[in-house]
């Protein structure tokens, strides 16, 4: 009887099509194939790049608004200021006005220009740096002014933190964009070469085999460092040619977010190259 039960319950299986569930250490195994294969994709300079980028935009929204709502707050004291008393609607008090969208359109040019010099780490001039200054030590000036005049400390306070805080902010975010910048290059310095992830397996039994420890990568398959796309493309370079990241990109291969300081790199290179030939001739 025993044996016409199991005979009767392997067909009932059988026929119903439904395949033995998987026991709790293939459940396990399964578990810790899409743990790997999530890592490995976590760790791709692709992926970290996409989220700085989000964390980017995320950050100059926030510091955009921040500015903007400051200069705003200083528009009606800097027009208070430049009015000097004139009559509302007369033609001096219409023309102070325009002060504080002078100084204000000039400060946003600044920044809006390092916004993209840092994203690419290219360095401004001096001259950038005094006007961003220039036109916030104004700004601040023009805003506090009536509160010193009237002995005011309160004043003082009250209009000195919206333009303080908006040169913070002027000078933090270029540093935070460059940081930023930094952060996905390393990511890519790391793993400039990154194995293509493998699919995930066709059936939840499947299990994948570790890599015996004996075993070492052919030294074909080493990972490319920076000093070795650097080489590459000083190999490459001639007189004639201009270094860009595109054309670091073109000779050696290498990712959209390095070609950038590789650029940089064989540039200074090949400047102090030219230099010291000049010094000895």
């Amino acid at each position: 009887m025993t044996g016409q039960a199991q005979e009767i319950g392997s067909e009932g299986v059988a026929a119903s099509g439904r395949p033995p569930a998987p026991t709790r250490a293939q459940r396990l195994a399964q578990d810790a194939a899409d743990a790997a294969e999530v890592r490995r994709w976590q760790d791709h300079p692709d992926v970290i790049a996409l989220r700085v980028e989000r964390v980017r935009t995320q950050v100059d929204r926030l510091c955009w608004a921040g500015i903007v709502l400051g200069l705003a707050f200083t528009m009606a004291n800097v027009q208070w200021f430049a009015a000097s008393g004139a009559v509302p609607w007369s033609l001096p008090w219409l023309t102070a006005w325009l002060l504080d969208p002078t100084v204000s359109l000039v400060l946003l040019a600044i920044l809006r220009a390092e916004q993209v010099t840092a994203r690419y780490q290219v360095h401004t001039g001096r001259w950038v740096r005094v006007a961003k200054w220039l036109a916030l030590g104004a700004t601040y000036v023009m805003n506090t002014w009536a509160s010193f005049a009237a002995g005011s400390l309160a004043g003082v306070v009250l209009h000195s933190v919206p333009p303080l805080i908006v040169f913070a902010a002027a000078e933090a975010i270029t540093d935070l964009r460059d940081k930023l910048t930094e952060a996905v290059n390393a990511a890519v310095m790391e793993t400039a070469e990154p194995a293509e992830p493998r699919a995930l397996p066709d059936t939840p039994t499947e299990v994948r085999k570790p890599r015996p420890a004996r075993e070492q990568p052919a030294a074909s398959s080493r990972r490319k460092l920076f000093a070795d796309y650097l080489g590459e493309a000083r190999q490459a370079w001639t007189p004639h040619v201009v270094v860009t990241p595109a054309w670091v990109r073109e000779v050696t291969g290498c990712s959209r977010g390095l070609s950038p300081r590789l650029a940089i790199a064989l540039a200074n290179e090949l400047k102090s190259t030219s230099d010291g030939e000049e010094t000895q001739s």
